[in-house]
């Protein structure tokens, strides 16, 4: 964690250096005035770790209200960088042309206002939920089940910024699709507990008839993985830990933990090979697992896996970042040996409740039993 907090700083720090050097160049800011803005950066800079410590001594609101006014800036300054930044790649081939820019104040000004509209519609963008369909047509349903209708939350995050609201709207979209199953595949909490409990009521409330299913992101290790089970539980879910279960004869669910686990001694369970076995039953398969990761010796062994983690970037350029790490982003992905990969982009927000070209998604998987050739009868 040390090491976690000490790149933090080092990067989110250098985003609050630059956005200072640019106000001090284009505002023509004295030395007074920058000196004055330190106290201030330095707050705006250090809230999400002022918010934990708040928390952590029973200050709720003012945990939240810190931690709000914080995600917010963090929203703003990295529209405000990225936005910056290319006016300063532009303006070197015009410089090398002998043409001058907008000045400095100008542009800094305009920069600073198409953050902040981006900002206000980023904001938007993350309350619309999109309910996101997936069709599967397999031989791999008995005839007693001909169809199952599968909806998926991940990353939700409710912690500081998402709380009741947040938790009835989603309760309300996935009642709303009647699910048979109800699945969460990681990060249903952020990395603080405080004060959410009564969440889980509402989550407990979703009707799904044939089940409740969740695996563990690595969030739930960050906010305490003691509690973030007990939570899980009871929010009506059976959590699945490197095991799997077979839903009325029909599907089998098999889950992974975090890897993220190993950082706080958890003891490596049954690889997922092992886990999945060789299918000798023929059942439809579903394996539930945080990180949108392909493992090459479980291809074929699966039907359809459901993934979370990576927010599709959530906000539009860090989604040029995200790839580097995770190629494999929202959307429908084949498996190498047969099976489909859906990676969802998330159900909530982590760090600002912002996203942009990303818009938050409810998944809903309709797996249909297909007719053998030769079933159909003809009067």
């Amino acid at each position: 964690m040390s090491l976690f907090l000490l790149s933090f700083f080092l990067v989110y720090g250098s985003l609050h250096a630059y956005a200072l050097l640019k106000a001090r160049s284009a505002l023509a800011l004295g030395p007074g005035t920058t000196l004055a803005l330190l106290p201030l950066l330095g707050v705006l800079l250090c809230a999400p770790i002022i918010a934990h410590h708040l928390s952590r001594h029973g200050y709720e609101d003012a945990a939240r209200s810190i931690a709000h006014a914080g995600y917010l800036w963090m929203g703003f300054l990295f529209f405000f960088v990225c936005l910056s930044l290319s006016a300063d790649l532009l303006r070197l081939p015009l410089r090398a042309l002998g043409r001058g820019g907008i000045a400095g104040r100008t542009s800094f000004l305009c920069i600073s206002g198409i953050a902040v509209a981006l900002s206000a519609y980023a904001i938007v963008e993350a309350t619309r939920i999109d309910i996101v369909r997936v069709r599967i047509v397999t031989d791999r349903l008995p005839a007693s089940v001909p169809s199952l209708r599968i909806a998926q939350i991940t990353d939700l995050h409710l912690g500081y910024i998402h709380r009741n609201g947040k938790a009835g709207e989603v309760a309300a979209l996935v009642a709303r699709e009647r699910p048979d199953l109800f699945v969460s595949t990681g990060d249903l909490v952020d990395g603080e507990l405080d004060g959410v409990e009564g969440l889980a009521e509402i989550l407990r409330g979703i009707p799904a008839p044939r089940g409740k299913i969740a695996v563990l992101g690595n969030h739930e290790y960050y906010a305490g993985i003691g509690r973030s089970i007990a939570f899980t539980r009871k929010s009506g879910f059976t959590l699945l830990r490197d095991e799997s279960v077979t839903i009325d004869d029909a599907v089998r669910i098999a889950g992974v933990d975090d890897p993220a686990g190993a950082q706080f001694g958890r003891s490596g369970g049954a690889s997922e090979a092992a886990l999945l076995g060789n299918r000798p039953d023929g059942r439809f398969t579903l394996l539930l697992k945080h990180r949108p990761q392909l493992d090459p010796a479980t291809g074929g062994k699966f039907d359809l896996q459901l993934s979370g983690h990576t927010h599709h970037g959530q906000i539009f350029p860090f989604r040029l970042l995200t790839r580097l790490v995770y190629p494999l982003l929202g959307g429908d992905h084949p498996v190498p040996g047969g099976g489909t990969l859906h990676v969802s982009r998330g159900t909530g927000t982590w760090g600002p409740p912002m996203r942009f070209l990303a818009p938050p998604e409810i998944t809903v998987v309709d797996i249909v039993r297909s007719i053998p050739v030769g079933s159909y009868r003809h009067e």
